[in-house]
């Protein structure tokens, strides 16, 4: 083999191994930045604890009604909307906000493996609603999203409507979800949502103080940020090494027990 050729072989060979090594890079860079944009509602809680405070006592007008949990509310003060079987093996708590980028990535990820197991029975998920970002940002589209999800959960529809919220969430910087219009559009992704009394529930803000309530234990409860997502007590949403197929083979190993 001439000099020639064997030079060319070994440029061919430094090229591929210069494209591999960009293209490891690129996808570290991308895990990194999806790890990155998962904790930006926790962070963002942290930086403004004393704004959340604030902020907390704003739109008294639209929330200083009376309580109204949504049906089928459960646990303590009934602040929990459940989806599953009460007899599951394994509780799911998760709490979220519906304008938190996080947790729209969690439930991205995580939302057919907890389908599944809710549907076989061997998981039940208590959500709980948070408003952090209407805190950290400003505006009520956190707080008037939790309302129309607690309207749908009065007309049996919560898991189909919680899902649409995450599908359309606007930025995290728009507050799109605060118009009541928008909400009630989307009800019509979700077959047979869109009815006089669901518009009504949204229209009045109905469960808004249910919500602060909810807010509030949110607050209160020593949690970092949103999501939080514990697994039979155990906060596996910190666990950097969880995944859907590791959270199935655990709710597994729990029913099995």
């Amino acid at each position: 083999m001439s000099e020639k050729n064997r030079e060319g072989k070994r440029t061919a060979r430094e090229r591929l191994a210069e494209e591999r090594a960009k293209q490891k890079t690129a996808e570290k860079r991308r895990r990194v930045l999806i790890v990155g944009a998962s904790v930006v509602c926790v962070l963002g809680l942290a930086a403004v604890v004393g704004v959340v405070a604030a902020n907390s006592g704003k739109d008294k007008d639209d929330s200083s009604g009376p309580v109204v949990a949504p049906s089928g509310a459960k646990g303590q003060d009934s602040l929990a909307i459940p989806v599953g079987k009460e007899g599951a093996g394994s509780t799911l708590v998760v709490w979220e906000d519906f304008r938190c980028p996080a947790c729209k990535a969690f439930e991205t990820a995580y939302r057919p493996t907890v389908h599944e197991l809710t549907g076989s029975g061997k998981l039940k998920v208590e959500y709980h609603l948070a408003t952090i970002i209407d805190g950290n940002m400003g505006g009520t589209g956190s707080r008037n999203a939790a309302n129309a999800a607690a309207c749908a959960q009065d007309a049996g529809k919560f898991p189909g409507y919680h899902d649409v919220l995450y599908e359309n969430q606007p930025d995290e910087t728009s507050d799109d979800y605060a118009d009541n219009e928008k909400l009630l559009e989307l009800a019509k992704k979700v077959d047979g949502l869109d009815t006089p009394a669901f518009r009504t529930c949204v229209e009045k803000g109905t469960h808004n103080s249910w919500v602060e309530k909810s807010a509030a234990a949110f607050r209160n409860g020593g949690f970092s940020g949103t999501p939080t997502v514990l697994l039979d007590g155990k906060n596996i949403y910190q666990d950097r090494t969880m995944t859907p197929a590791k959270l199935k083979q655990q709710v597994e190993a729990a029913n099995k027990g």
